[in-house]
């Protein structure tokens, strides 16, 4: 993206856009089924119509990235979590009923919660997959009822411009509209009293964006990534894990917040996993820097920042293993910001690539003795967004699941509980709160309220509530202690 940049918006700029929206859903009332279909449909031609579009300026943006990456990663996911809440958004909106303590559900009371619009949701979005974190929310909001105002990465501003562009041809500046900006604009976009607002980021400034929203008392869904550690047990099929590892550690370079962020596994079967991901990963990727399959470092500073890690761990005494199968010479291209893959053997915690979320193609490797003394090393640590445990030992596998904490699992496979709208995505800790896609994102967006309905027959007098007070108000407290 290096050589770009997009003009910061006004604070003043972004409050005129909320209270236009707030004043619009306000003044719309009831937002019904076939008014949330027809705008998740407006937002499913955004994807579609401009598909191709959207494809190009992703790939300048990154410097490089394939086709395949875009279409897999962002279009399929963006058109799946659409199309997902268009088929059961009727469904998603109906009141449940609920059950009423006795004796009042006997005496004619009845209870409900019904899901309502939170009103006007900011939505601050990052870089990596941009349409997908950008649309699969989205299609929850507008499920749910809500009017969005969205602010992309700055570090996408082309991917950005075309936000801009396509939703204005496509919804009412007050429905769906785009901020654009970098970081000041964030931090005013973040200080503005949204009835809710998301971000996807970083868990530092994850603790920025919660703090400016708590002076409006806004309500927050924080995506935060983390260090998602893979756990390779003794039971593991080898090339198994190779093959799933090497698959994700590689897509868009690694630059995926559920990437596996360091692995496992026991110190005998070390050197052979080493052999066989070396050997796989050349097998993927015969070249890299003339390979327009494998994704650029979205710009200098992380490229550098990545090179920095490696640097770091083989001053600190790693064993550094570069993984460059046609010996190019990455040195000397900012332009393309690539960086070959890379493990790092028998790091320590003192290193940065231990210490902080990595987002590229570099793999730490650690080995261990016992399954005791994986998951102490897991749980001495924030909580990841997501664990991988490979294995056939079920017992081993209920250790991993009920003694670790983690947004999601994946068992035997890695991301991929990520890529289900039915299954809730959400981080826990320092990997985020609450959570999204499907049914939990639309109720995520939504507000539940409870409603109640008395019958004209005087539950208080019946109770004994009602002053003064007799022996039935302690009888019915004694029944219902009893």
């Amino acid at each position: 993206m290096d050589g770009m940049t997009l003009q910061e918006t006004p604070a003043e700029d972004i409050a005129a856009k909320l209270q236009a929206a707030r004043h619009a859903y306000l003044a719309e009332g009831f937002v019904t089924a076939d008014v949330r279909k027809d705008r998740l449909r407006r937002a499913l031609a955004c994807v579609l119509d401009h598909k191709d579009e959207f494809i190009s300026v992703i790939s300048e943006d990154f410097g490089n990235r394939s086709a395949e990456t875009t279409l897999f990663a962002d279009v399929a996911a963006s058109v799946g979590a659409l199309k997902d809440a268009i088929k059961h958004v009727e469904k998603w909106m109906r009141p449940s009923k609920r059950k009423l303590q006795f004796p009042l559900g006997l005496l004619g009371a009845k209870a409900e919660v019904v899901p309502q619009p939170k009103g006007v949701v900011g939505l601050i979005t990052p870089w990596n997959f941009p349409l997908t974190m950008v649309f699969v929310p989205l299609a929850q909001m507008l499920a749910a009822g809500n009017r969005v105002v969205i602010k992309p990465s700055e570090h996408t501003p082309r991917t950005s411009a075309l936000f801009a562009k396509v939703f204005s041809d496509n919804f009412e500046e007050t429905e769906v509209s785009v901020v654009t900006g970098a970081v000041q604009t964030s931090q005013a976009f973040a200080s503005q009293p949204w009835d809710h607002l998301m971000f996807t980021g970083a868990p530092v400034v994850g603790k920025l964006i919660m703090r400016a929203a708590s002076e409006n008392l806004t309500p927050v869904t924080l995506e935060l990534g983390g260090k998602s550690p893979v756990v390779v047990g003794k039971s593991a099929d080898l090339d198994m894990v190779v093959e799933r590892v090497a698959t994700f550690k590689h897509m868009n370079a690694g630059q995926i917040c559920l990437a596996p962020d360091y692995l496992n596994i026991d110190a005998d079967r070390k050197d052979a996993f080493v052999d066989a991901y070396t050997k796989k990963v050349a097998q993927m990727y015969p070249t890299m820097l003339s390979n327009d399959q494998y994704t650029s470092i979205i710009s200098a500073r992380h490229r550098e920042r990545l090179e920095g890690y490696i640097e770091d761990a083989r001053e600190k005494g790693a064993d550094v293993r570069i993984i460059n199968p046609a010996n190019e010479d990455f040195t000397g291209q900012n332009q393309s910001n690539k960086l070959p893959s890379a493990l790092i053997l028998n790091p320590t915690d003192d290193m940065k690539v231990m210490q902080e979320e990595i987002f590229g193609p570099i793999l730490p490797v650690r080995t261990y003795e016992k399954t005791d003394d994986v998951i102490d090393y897991v749980n001495d640590r924030e909580r990841p967004l997501a664990l991988y445990y490979f294995g056939q030992d079920k017992t081993e596998e209920q250790q991993m699941l009920t003694r670790t904490t983690s947004g999601g699992v994946t068992v035997n496979d890695v991301l991929w509980h990520g890529a289900h709208e039915n299954l809730p995505f959400g981080g826990v800790g320092n990997s985020g709160m609450g959570h999204y896609h499907g049914y939990d994102g639309f109720l995520e967006f939504s507000h539940q309220k409870s409603v109640l309905r008395h019958p004209k027959l005087s539950i208080g007098a019946l109770l004994g509530i009602v002053p003064p007070y007799t022996d039935k108000l302690r009888k019915t407290v004694e029944r219902q202690i009893k």
